[in-house]
């Protein structure tokens, strides 16, 4: 490792050693090292902070915060667990069951794991704290839970991603996103029954129609034969969707009713990307007046004069992501001059050519680095130089993007620096220490849904590809585990 290397490694270290604001760190550390190499920092770093954030995919991030702030003021999030409570309530552990499936709805809906955090949160660990539930293991199921959201879009963390790794379409990671972030999803569930079993948390008495499951069943029964003689299996799956909504809608119509439009937003935005009626940037301007109407007009959660301060609010986080995003622009340009992912690349791969050892070296390394580190700059910052590695091997761009999210999501719910932690502890009225322990199975949970998402391209290329957002034949070529000998 070069000099001018060492130098911006060293610089980078020292300055979150002084807890120096990650972006100012990113920012100082390259203006050092550039000046190192022998240009002229306040042109170099400028320019390249400048141009970093001229992107027009970047112009959704601001929009799909403010829809993302308007959401978690709008009242969403108790229709949300209403719903979640028709379907799952009854369960042993019913309310950790709930706890998760609408941080995951939520969470998917605002685009920020802390929103759902802060807003399902605030009402379902009170709510569990009443009904006899540890306050330790509700504060770790909602803090885990909220992460899930991150996966399933759409989510303004893919978008950072896409414009970090270059030409990733953002369609195609919202897509990849689904499975991976339900998979995870279900884990956190999986956690939370045995948990709630051995602990005795029993299920909530949750009233619904006897008439409704059986139209249900027979509705179902009806779609599943028609997809089962479907030639094609896209249409197999868009009769699955429109099945599982079918059975939703009878067998819990009330509640569904109250969610609806809440729910609506996510099949706005995804279905109108898919079928090529807006781009992603436009699709975040769509939610943004959908959120609003809903919020202000529908709902009217919202009066009118708070809106300026869920504006400056929104600004504030907006100008934080868009630092983030020129600073670590400046730094990949000057660890692209010092041939840092190169020289990386070189390492991993002369340690193994194996790519099962590789990847659990990366996993490892960034599980390390979101303890310390928040999602977005370790995005920004570590794309570079860890996407040449698993590219050589085979992997595709698209399967390490979800790889790196799920990863990283970890981070957030991990001391010392774990922000949905923070949020969730000051929520429960709880300490890290005491929720540490109870967190413990949830993260094997969770490292259990990483390692399936590693090492199953499947997982996350199989929807891309169903919704032509991905080419069959690129993806085939990109299955690194099919060219292991």
């Amino acid at each position: 490792m070069g000099s001018v290397a060492i130098i911006l490694v060293v610089t980078f270290g020292v300055m979150l050693v002084l807890n120096v604001p990650i972006a100012v760190a990113i920012a100082l550390a390259s203006f050092v090292a550039i000046l190192a190499e022998g240009s002229d920092p306040s042109v170099v770093l400028a320019s390249r902070m400048v141009s970093g954030v001229n992107s027009f995919a970047l112009l959704a991030i601001p929009f799909f915060i403010l829809s993302g702030h308007l959401m978690g003021k709008g009242g969403l999030a108790r229709r949300l667990i209403d719903f979640a409570s028709t379907l799952v309530g009854r369960l042993p552990g019913g309310l950790g069951y709930v706890n998760t499936l609408t941080c995951m709805l939520f969470g998917s809906i605002s685009g920020s794991a802390a929103a759902a955090v802060s807003s399902v949160g605030g009402f379902m660990i009170p709510e569990m704290n009443r009904k006899g539930y540890s306050r330790e293991f509700n504060v770790a199921v909602t803090t885990t839970a909220a992460t899930t959201g991150l996966m399933i879009p759409p989510s303004n963390i893919m978008i950072v991603y896409s414009v970090a790794a270059g030409s990733v379409s953002i369609a195609a990671m919202f897509m990849a996103g689904v499975l991976p972030g339900v998979l995870s999803g279900l884990c956190i569930m999986l956690v939370a029954g045995v948990i709630s079993v051995f602990s005795g948390y029993r299920g909530e008495v949750v009233e619904m129609a006897k008439w409704k499951p059986i139209v249900a069943t027979l509705v179902i029964a009806g779609m599943l034969a028609t997809a089962i003689a479907a030639p094609q299996i896209s249409l197999v799956v868009s009769l699955a969707i429109v099945s599982l909504l079918a059975v939703v809608c009878l067998a819990c119509f009330t509640t569904f009713r109250r969610a609806f439009f809440t729910l609506l937003l996510i099949f706005i935005v995804i279905g109108g990307i898919l079928g090529g009626v807006f781009t992603a940037t436009e699709a975040a301007a769509i939610a943004v007046v959908y959120s609003f109407i809903l919020s202000v007009l529908v709902y009217r959660e919202i009066k009118i004069g708070e809106l300026p301060d869920i504006l400056l609010e929104s600004g504030i986080t907006t100008a934080v992501v868009m630092l983030l995003i020129g600073a670590s622009s400046g730094m990949s340009w000057i660890m692209t001059m010092a041939n840092i992912p190169q020289t990386v690349s070189a390492a991993l791969l002369d340690m193994s050519d194996n790519p099962l050892v590789i990847l659990l070296m990366i996993n490892l390394l960034l599980i390390l680095v979101g303890t310390f580190m928040d999602m977005t700059p370790a995005v920004l910052i570590f794309t570079p130089i860890f996407l040449p590695v698993v590219t050589t091997l085979g992997m595709h761009p698209v399967h390490f993007g979800i790889m790196m999210i799920a990863n990283l999501c970890i981070g957030l719910c991990t001391p010392p620096v774990g922000t949905c932690l923070f949020i969730g502890c000051g929520v429960g009225k709880t300490t890290i220490a005491k929720a540490t322990p109870t967190l413990l199975p949830f993260f094997g949970a969770m490292i259990v849904a990483l390692m399936v998402i590693t090492y199953t391209p499947s997982v996350s290329l199989w929807l891309p590809v169903q919704t032509k957002q991905l080419k069959a034949i690129e993806v085939e070529k990109a299955f690194f585990m099919n060219e292991q000998k």
